[in-house]
């Protein structure tokens, strides 16, 4: 293990406990600040305070890293070191009030871009709970300080899969096509709205399995170290590495019968295979 692993991965924790204190600190009332690709793809007041509590903060501590955020874009370092950032995964969850958005926090060596990255340390902290799972590279990943343990592996037919939509018309055209050609294949499939989140759960074990088109780093760089720490495979469609074309996660032997029903269906494509 990386000898900056447990200070890192301390490091990620307070950070995203201190953002979740932030956030249920705020109003009760949630207002739209502004919208991204889509008029459905939203960013709040407090997805900006916090990613700038953060980027404050990590100046005070890690002055030499970079940090890449969802909302502010990539800040590059001289330590090699980025933190990737997403101030509230989950935002449309948080402005209905559904309990289920987090914070999350991860620090990769190299580019930060699942192809090329190496993942140091990450926690995910579920706000309205306060649910926090940590991960560290060789350290095994975490959930409220109890060690999570090694991943169950079983077939596709048995599975609960997690998944999400993207914000455009035509890719969630093509979303609802593949997973209404998966349903009769699997267990379930549940849409939970935060992909950082569904990661965890995964790792946890509360989710067999998790596929998504249009994730981007921040979406899944603390999640994804929490699955490969406990034995799963975070990983993209015809050989390629987890990005935004597809992520799939969970055991090895679910993950390959996965990602070839997906790659049957051509779900990391918006068109008709």
């Amino acid at each position: 293990m990386d000898s900056r692993v447990p200070d890192l991965m301390r490091t990620a924790e307070a950070l995203a406990r201190e953002a979740g204190d932030l956030i249920r600190r705020g109003p009760e009332r949630v207002d739209v600040a502004g919208t991204k690709s889509s008029a459905t793809d939203v960013v709040t007041a407090m997805d900006l305070a916090v990613e700038t509590l953060i980027r404050d903060r990590l100046r005070e501590l890690r002055p030499d890293d970079g940090v890449l955020g969802e909302e502010d874009g990539l800040q590059a370092g001289p330590s090699g070191l980025t933190w990737v950032v997403d101030p509230i995964d989950g935002t449309v969850n948080f402005l209905y009030g559904l309990p289920v958005y987090g914070v999350s926090i991860a620090v990769v060596q190299g580019r930060p871009d699942p192809g090329s990255w190496t993942q140091l340390a990450g926690c995910v902290h579920n706000v309205p709970d306060a649910t926090t799972w940590t991960a560290g590279s060789g350290a095994g990943a975490w959930q409220d300080g109890r060690r999570l343990p090694a991943m169950a592996d079983r077939g596709l037919d048995g599975a609960l899969l997690g998944t999400g939509f993207g914000y455009r018309a035509d890719r969630r055209r093509t979303q609802g096509r593949v997973v209404s050609a998966l349903l009769p294949r699997v267990r379930d499939i549940r849409r939970i709205g935060a992909a950082s989140v569904d990661l965890c759960l995964l790792a946890a074990g509360a989710l067999d399995g998790h596929f998504e088109r249009g994730l981007n780093p921040w979406d899944m760089a603390a999640g994804a170290l929490l699955v490969t720490e406990v034995g799963g495979v975070v990983t993209g469609l015809r050989g390629n590495p987890a990005g935004e074309a597809m992520t799939v996660a969970g055991p090895p032997t679910l993950v390959a019968e996965l990602c070839e029903a997906l790659e049957e269906l051509g779900a990391d494509a918006d068109t008709e295979p």
